[in-house]
């Protein structure tokens, strides 16, 4: 059986039914939500305060959500108390640049960005994705004029262990990329780097420690490689410590031929 190339009137049929389809669901949604909300009262998912409707906080928590000030260093993100010399740098970054091209952080890493992390990593609140992603997409150009090329950024996840993903059940980095792509901040590659190497905790390490235990850890997954090379990578995490992920994730992505990784991520621990 043969099949005709599609005509434009085939071509706009399938058009005028998936808009149909996407217009029907949103109205089901809409439908259905006071049914929700009865089920399932809008509350604060960082104090439990009652809210007008789902996906937000109440207001003494969103003022509790504390932006990165300025100035802060143009490297890390880390606040500065000045700049000198016209180097927009911290001592830190100074004494040891980083390979990434900078880091842009939604919030600082406080007692109010911690619950919501907690609630979404390991309390199971995958709805706060959307919640998490548009706050950081807020910091972000809706198209960077600073990239190597006219073509969006890639947008890559820092990935977890397949131990850890089966542990958890999802990787909360690749729910924050995705979010950012559908507010087109970037296109989005979800497996370009692998763990192949499980690692403990790195918590109460060292910063040499954490390095040599994230030694080959990380790499390019081979079937992603040449979809690196060339490209500006927005490396995305939900909280950025000291580095040591990250910075494996970024060497192992300019090391395949990346021309700039950005960080982007939901909280910066500051006294890291």
């Amino acid at each position: 059986m043969s099949w005709c190339a599609p005509c434009l009137s085939c071509q706009w049929s399938a058009r005028h039914a998936k808009d149909w389809a996407m217009d029907w669901g949103a109205e089901i949604k809409h439908g259905l939500r006071p049914l929700v909300d009865l089920v399932y009262p809008p509350r604060c998912p960082v104090c439990g305060e009652a809210l007008a409707t789902h996906g937000g906080l109440c207001v003494e928590c969103w003022s509790e959500i504390e932006a990165p000030g300025e100035p802060a260093c143009s490297s890390c993100a880390r606040p500065v108390s000045a700049m000198d010399n016209g180097d927009s740098r911290c001592l830190h970054c100074r004494a040891e640049p980083p390979r990434h091209s900078g880091v842009i952080a939604a919030s600082v890493y406080n007692d109010a960005s911690r619950q919501l992390i907690l609630r979404f990593k390991h309390g199971g609140k995958l709805s706060l994705a959307a919640l998490l992603g548009g706050m950081m997409a807020g910091h972000l150009p809706d198209s960077p004029s600073d990239t190597s090329s006219d073509q969006p950024p890639l947008l890559v996840p820092v990935p977890l262990h397949r131990t850890r993903i089966w542990d958890r059940g999802f990787n909360q980095s690749a729910l924050l990329a995705r979010e950012l792509e559908k507010r087109g901040k970037g296109e989005l590659v979800v497996d370009a780097l692998v763990r192949h190497k499980r690692t403990p905790s790195l918590g109460g390490l060292g910063r040499e420690a954490r390095r040599t235990m994230l030694k080959d850890a990380i790499r390019i997954r081979e079937g992603r490689r040449s979809r690196m090379t060339g490209s500006d990578i927005l490396l995305v995490d939900d909280v950025l410590t000291s580095g040591a992920t990250t910075g494996a994730c970024v060497d192992a992505l300019l090391e395949s031929g990346a021309a700039s990784v950005k960080i982007v991520c939901f909280a910066r621990v500051i006294d890291s």
